[in-house]
């Protein structure tokens, strides 16, 4: 099985997460933090790890509003999609639903009883791991 790295993108914050040798489980990698708005480096970050980690596959998490439209946040994340197809020769990037992902992990944080403080370092981190667990899930 190849392995997929799973990407939460936000403003300044990207959360990542990656599959299990099987592909069955995800798990968080890290958070990595950039300037507001400088997506080159967020791609810079994620092109130097899937090629330090031979990764095969990415799973992009794709916001939309409740009733499935595109808003801003999400005509971002598609273009950094592009990036990266265009950034990283060979790489096939999924693009995934991610309606309701950062509830869920922070619902999963809360019963896990980690402070305030904590669930803001990991969020993202965990999101990802929510966003790539469910492609997993369906393949």
């Amino acid at each position: 099985m190849e392995k997929v790295l799973g990407l939460d993108l936000g403003s300044k914050t990207l959360g990542m997460a990656r599959s299990d040798a099987l592909g069955m489980i995800a798990h968080g990698i890290e958070t990595f933090r950039f300037p507001e708005n400088r997506y080159d480096l967020a791609a810079l970050h994620v092109k130097e790890y899937v090629i330090q980690e031979q990764i095969k596959k990415i799973v992009l998490g794709l916001p939309k509003h409740m009733n499935g439209d595109v808003g801003i946040r999400g005509e971002i994340s598609i273009a950094f999609k592009e990036k990266l197809e265009k950034e990283i020769p060979g790489i096939e990037v999924i693009l995934m639903d991610e309606r309701l992902t950062t509830k869920v992990a922070q619902q999963s944080l809360i019963f896990a009883d980690v402070s305030r403080q904590k669930r803001k370092k990991v969020i993202d981190k965990m999101a990802a791991v929510e966003i790539l667990q469910n492609y997993l899930d369906r393949h």
